[in-house]
């Protein structure tokens, strides 16, 4: 109700106007009865759904609803832009299964299916020892000058002997392969073919030594 003596605001979203007992007849409100939306840049009134990418024009969109003026603060819905499918709860075993099965999940990707941030990571325990506990360097592999070895380089693959060994025995490609766009090639070369049978028979661009522990 307006206070005696003088005119009040009305509270109701989108009317703003000045009143009075005696001149609050019923329909002299205009006014939007739901939250505005902002998202996006674009504002939109929920209740009718008028929009506008400039904010005095979405403030001048007149109010869907008639009424009374009034004192009062409505009471609204808030309304969000982001409103998501609710995620049903599972229980582990099922979750676990889930997560095994969906691809993001399993490369650690964010699932909006799961609500989850992929695989839940193993917390990291750290210990603490004194020198004399810290456990030693990895020991090489020996391995005899006669002992056939595969070499790992890059395009070659071959089988070797240690003793035969030399700095032009592999002949290799020190790039990475590069796959785009259905062309398969080497980086170090830059030569690329579509066919895969092509690829592989692409010859090595390098010669060095053979290695049986290439990365």
């Amino acid at each position: 109700m307006a206070a005696s003596g003088g005119a009040v605001r009305c509270q109701r979203i989108g009317c703003d106007a000045m009143f009075t007992d005696e001149d609050n007849a019923e329909g002299s409100c205009r006014y939007h009865d739901s939250e505005p939306i902002f998202h996006d840049g674009m504002k939109e009134w929920s209740c009718c759904k008028q929009r506008s990418h400039d904010f005095s024009l979405f403030l001048a969109i007149p109010g869907c609803k008639t009424g009374k003026h009034t004192t009062e603060k409505p009471v609204t819905n808030i309304v969000s832009a982001n409103t998501r499918k609710p995620v049903p709860v599972q229980s582990p075993a099922q979750n676990k299964n889930s997560v095994d099965s969906c691809s993001r999940c399993r490369q650690g990707f964010f699932c909006s299916d799961h609500g989850s941030q992929g695989r839940p990571s193993k917390p990291s325990v750290v210990i603490e020892t004194t020198d004399t506990e810290k456990s030693p360097a990895p020991v090489k592999k020996k391995v005899g000058i006669n002992e056939p070895q595969t070499c790992r380089n890059k395009g070659c693959g071959k089988t070797f002997k240690e003793k035969d060994n030399h700095e032009t025995a592999c002949e290799y490609h020190p790039g990475p392969a590069v796959f785009h766009d259905r062309l398969r090639g080497w980086k170090c070369c830059d030569i690329h073919v579509k066919e895969f049978d092509e690829f592989l028979c692409i010859p090595p661009c390098t010669k060095g030594w053979h290695n049986a522990d290439a990365a």
